[in-house]
């Protein structure tokens, strides 16, 4: 069995997310992009016998944390 995905965080807090979802069109852009980037970026860090570049793994964790931060954001004020 592979271990979880590490980039996927936001697991407990699926309820929240799902309010969100349907309540504000840019939360859920944001997070559908997050969810894409996590997976793929999972799929490159885990796929044996494929060599990625450095600098294009780094992108997508960087571009995933600036994802990440904004949606904390909004839990974090959705929990205030």
């Amino acid at each position: 069995m592979k271990n979880p995905n590490p980039y996927r965080k936001f697991r407990g807090q699926q309820d929240k997310i799902a309010v969100l979802e349907k309540t504000n069109p840019r939360f859920k852009r944001v997070y559908s992009e997050y969810e894409l980037l996590s997976e793929e970026l999972w799929k490159h860090e885990t796929t044996e016998g494929v060599s990625i570049p450095d600098d294009f793994l780094n992108s997508f964790k960087l571009q995933t944390s600036f994802l990440e931060d904004e949606i904390k954001s909004w839990l974090m004020e959705r929990a205030g």
